[in-house]
Parts: structure tokens; sequence; C-alpha cells
């Protein structure tokens, strides 16, 4: 699942693959005019398992630190890192250096443990996957804010702000340690861990119907052509060449028409959760008006034609020659146990193999083909993803272990009805992840904001003259909510 949740600095700091991912990689940073004065990475040494006393072993967390706006005694902020490598560029523009100037606050930044540079164990093999989980995350947290007030003489109040995936951990974080963190910002962060997350395409269906009720319509017929396509050696032909695969298609596989269509449907899911305000970060000038634009242009070709060109268009802006839809090789990338990302897009737009392994043992959220009526067919299930969980770390990660861990995941952390204070759970009317998220106030002290007509994590980037008041609107109240927190626990 693609969440993130998480553009380098400047956009052509990242490589062109990881425009193509949502929920894999963390929200990308805001650009800057100037990175020459990025503060240098820190190191923080953290205990390799939490949860067993007896287990003595340490690694080296990444992390970044700013003093630029701190006044002595005043609040820290953290942005927490997610499912992929941290960005210092946050620590000069965006939320969480909007909020720290205003509140004279410290700022840190801290890398998830496995993702970027971030590495506990020498590679990534499935028993040394083990103390990857959300648990740990939080743990690892919480022995880093506690070792920081110590080395740094802090007194004031934290607050957490997260942002996809790591928006999850900031309500968690609240929870689980009410007495090290103030209050915590959560940005389009889900918290009800389920395996079939159908409800995702449903959000991109609404996003192209209220463009245009034709949109919707068009992108069905396309699906239901190429499925077609994918039933006679003919077609299989025809696909290869329409959607410039790099292999030749092998219909005879079920797991190849599944990954060839989710691949496809992907290109027009990564623009509905960038959508509208997102587009300079993530989307380029790509919106659903775009997207609905070509796809109901017949003048330009079929359906199926102008499905096959929205593929062109993503392949062009990714710098890649060829589709990469083959599900072995997925299999094959997935399972290479090196620290090193894909070289192309996974099913579920998992960006990483641990950002594979944490939905398969922690929270599915697998984006499925399972809407009532199918309006984008039926070829990928929950079943689909759980095969390539079990092909790609073995056959005991399968359904029943995946519904232990959300068991887990939900019973731990309360689900949608977590039971917390000082955390306000913020999402985009457009950012199909708010499904599984808080949007509806927990009470006065746990408040949800939903802002009508906005994508995933809006609410963290830099302002922008065609920010919509929703987005301008939420900006000022969490600003407000954060002064509250900090004054009444300075308070205490």
């Amino acid at each position: 699942p693609r969440m993130l949740p998480q553009l380098g600095v400047l956009c052509c700091l990242l490589s062109p693959a990881l425009l193509l991912h949502r929920f894999g990689t963390p929200i990308a940073p805001p650009k800057l005019d100037n990175v020459a004065d990025l503060p240098e990475a820190k190191w923080f040494t953290q205990q390799l398992d939490h949860n067993n006393v007896r287990d003595p072993r340490t690694w080296k967390q990444r992390y970044w630190v700013s003093w630029e706006f701190f006044a002595t005694g005043g609040p820290v902020f953290i942005m927490i890192g997610g499912e992929g490598e941290e960005n210092p560029g946050w620590l000069k523009a965006g939320a969480l250096a909007e909020y720290a100037k205003q509140y004279g606050a410290a700022m840190f930044i801290l890398e998830h443990r496995y993702y970027g540079q971030s590495r506990p164990t020498a590679d990534l093999s499935v028993k040394n996957l083990v103390w990857l989980s959300s648990h740990q995350a939080l743990a690892d947290l919480a022995g880093f804010i506690v070792g920081m007030n110590a080395q740094h003489n802090l007194t004031g109040p934290w607050v957490a702000i997260g942002g996809s995936y790591p928006g999850s951990l900031a309500g968690w974080l609240r929870l689980k340690y009410p007495h090290l963190v103030a209050g915590s910002v959560a940005s389009s962060g889900p918290v009800f861990a389920k395996p079939d997350f159908y409800e995702y395409l449903e959000v991109v269906d609404t996003a192209l119907q209220s463009e245009n009720s034709d949109c919707s319509t068009a992108l069905s017929t396309a699906v239901d052509k190429l499925s077609f396509l994918t039933s006679h050696r003919v077609g299989w032909s025809m696909l290869t060449k329409m959607f410039k695969l790099c292999k030749p298609f092998d219909g005879k596989e079920k797991a190849n028409i599944a990954t060839l269509i989710e691949t496809l449907i992907g290109n027009i899911e990564t623009v509905v959760q960038y959508n509208k305000d997102r587009k300079g970060f993530e989307g380029g000038k790509w919106g659903t008006d775009i997207i609905c634009q070509l796809m109901d242009n017949r003048t330009a070709g079929s359906e199926l034609q102008q499905f096959a060109n929205i593929n062109s268009l993503t392949l062009k802006r990714a710098d890649a020659k060829c589709l990469d839809s083959d599900y072995a090789n997925k299999v094959a990338m997935m399972r290479n146990t090196s620290y090193e990302d894909p070289t192309s897009r996974i099913p579920g737009d998992v960006g990483n193999r641990p950002w594979f392994y944490q939905p398969c043992t922690e929270f599915g959220w697998y984006q499925s083909s399972n809407q009532p009526g199918h309006p984008f067919g039926a070829t990928f299930p929950v079943d689909f993803f759980v095969k390539m969980c079990s092909d790609v770390f073995g056959q005991k990660f399968n359904l029943d272990l995946l519904k232990t861990g959300i068991d887990i995941t939900n019973r731990e952390y309360g689900s949608l009805s977590i039971s917390v204070t000082n955390v306000v759970f913020v999402h985009g009317s457009l950012d199909p992840w708010h499904a599984l998220g808080v949007t509806k106030d927990i009470s006065e002290e746990a408040p949800a904001i939903l802002i009508e007509g906005t994508a995933h994590c809006a609410n963290l980037y830099p302002e922008s003259k065609d920010d919509p008041q929703g987005l301008k609107d939420a900006r000022k109240r969490i600003g407000e909510l954060i002064g509250v927190w900090i004054k009444g626990d300075v308070n205490k």
C-alpha cells in the first residue's frame, strides 16, 4: 500500500522512479531555493529490540536537528519519519518550520528504522525483519525523546507531526506515550487496519466522477477491453505493444493479468491521491482534470487507446522506456534482501521490501478490485496481494498471519475508536486514505479536520496563493491547537 505515508528538496534530487510511488515512500519534502544550508545528519544510538531487556544490541538511527527558531525553555517539534528516506528540507519550509517559527521551537526529524540510512541489521532477510514494526518504531521515538531531553537539557513540551503512515504513528505516539508528547498532528494517517481496502478505488472513482461523469465510465470501459485482450494470444501481443511492456505479455499466469491491470490503474490512482494542491510536489501538472480530458477525448482514440496514452505519458515523466508488469520479476525484486529499492513499481505501490513487510504483517491495506459492482474489473482481489506476501517472504506469511497481525494492531491502537487526547486528525476529501482515518471528532480534545477539495498531506506543505480557503483555515486551526497543547503542558 502506498502512503506516503512519504520530490527531494528540489524536484531534481529525486530519482524518476519515486514519482510513481504513493504509500511506500515518505511524503515528498518541500522545494527549496537553497539546499546548501541544510544541517548535516546526526546519529542516535537506539535499542534493537525494545521488547527484550536481555538483548543489549544497538544500532545507529539517523536524525536531523535545527535550533533556528528555538528559544530557551521552548517547545520541541518532531517530524516522524516514514516508509522511505527522510529529508531535512522540512526544517526549512512547510508546517514543521512554520509552527516552529510561530512558537520558538526546536525541530527534529527522526528517520524510521529499516528505511533510508537507518539500518538496524546488515540486510533485510526475513529473520532480520522481525524487529520491523510500528510498535518498535514508536519505542524508538520514545527513546529518542528521552535521549534528546537529556543530551540538550530540553525542558519544553514535545509535539509530534506526521503525514501518511507517520500520521498514523503521530496519533499512536500520543496514545502510547502521553507523558512524552504534549500533542500530535496526525495528517492523512489511516488508523483502521484491515486486509481489503476496496474503498481506495471507490474514492478514486468518486474523484473521477466529480470531475466528469463520463470519465469514470471511460476508464471502466478501457479496463473491460483490456481484460478481454488478456484472454487470448493475439491480445497479448497487442497489449505488449500498446502499453510498451518490457517483456512480452503472458496471460497464462493470472498473477500477470492482475499485475498489469493493477499497475495501469495505479497510474490513475497516483494522480488522484496527489491531486489539486499536491500537484506542485508530486503530480507535476497532472490532476484529475487532465486525466479526464484524455479519457473523454474520443477523437484521439478509443477508451483503451487513451488509457494507453496515459501510460505512455507516465512512462515519459518517469524517464522509463517500458512498463514492467511481469509478476515473477516483481517478486524477484522484492526478494532481494539488500537495502536497495526496486527499480520499478510493485503491486500496491509499495516502494521497498520493508514497506511490503509491514502491510503483510501489521496493516493489510491492500487496494483491491473488490468494489461492489467491480467498476474496474475483479482481477486483483485481496488474495493476489496475500499470495505475493507468501511468494516474497515464505508460506507462513499468509492470510491467517496477516489477520493475527491486524487484530494486534487494532487492539493495540484502538482503530477508529482510538481513545486519545491532544491529537488533531487531518485528512483531505480527495485523498483515498481518508476512508480509513478519523474524519469525525472523537472528542473536543481529539478533533478531526476534513479539508474539502484537498489531497494527501496537503496541510504539511508550504502555503500557496492557490490554496483553498478550507486548507488555509485548517492550517490556522492546527496552529492554534498546538498553542493550546504547549500552554496546557507548561501549566501542569
